[in-house]
């Protein structure tokens, strides 16, 4: 059976310089109308989440989530999804710094009025901000990495670091740990604390 992960997959692989694999075929046989680009697997955890909350299919409504690895290559995901590609509308989740990328990479690609929603500083950031130091600290205990946690604010680098400061670097340290906190920080938001990039990509789709 065909699902989105097989258009994905075909999309990176084409992103990546590879052979031009079925993406449009896949494209019309899933009923794709909307790609999303996100800078990282972290980014596409989360939006998965709060569309799992509300109740949303997003493979089922024509949505596909693509984490493109880094937003240097917006250029190259929206050039093949886009107007100039596969023709599909394109939406983005982004942080502040990263905003030129993506501009110059829409533009170039013909969406310049692609529906972008920016993070200050990235959306761990925002998700910290929106639970509170305290409730991420509740979080990171109840998945058993309050030792990790604990050795890690007790490094030289982090003394005299805000609290927010040094979660946010925490979850950045080990491979994985930020795609699994990108859902778990998520599911623990209370209806009106969804960040405001996030709610409104979703509103968007």
């Amino acid at each position: 059976m065909v699902d989105m992960q097989a258009f994905r997959h075909e999309v990176g692989l084409r992103a990546a310089g590879g052979p031009g694999g079925p993406a449009g075929e896949l494209a019309v046989r899933l009923g794709v109308r909307t790609a999303v680009l996100l800078e990282g697997a972290s980014d596409l955890a989360a939006v998965e989440a709060l569309a799992e909350r509300r109740g949303r299919d997003l493979a089922a409504e024509g949505v596909c989530l693509v984490s493109m690895g880094g937003a240097m290559s917006v250029g190259r995901y929206a050039g093949l999804l886009g107007p100039t590609g596969l023709g599909l509308r394109l939406a983005g989740l982004c942080d502040e710094r990263e905003r030129p990328f993506f501009d110059r990479g829409l533009a170039r690609a013909g969406a310049r009025h692609a529906d972008v929603f920016v993070c200050v500083a990235d959306l761990e950031e925002e998700l910290i901000r929106a639970l509170g130091t305290a409730k991420v600290e509740e979080i990171i205990e109840a998945e058993g990495d309050l030792r990790a946690w604990q050795t890690f604010v007790r490094q030289p680098a982090q003394h005299g670091r805000p609290t927010h400061h040094r979660l946010r670097r925490f979850l950045g340290t080990k491979k994985g740990r930020k795609i699994r906190y990108g859902r778990l920080l998520v599911e623990a938001l209370d209806h009106g604390q969804v960040p405001d990039p996030l709610g409104g990509l979703l509103a968007s789709l």
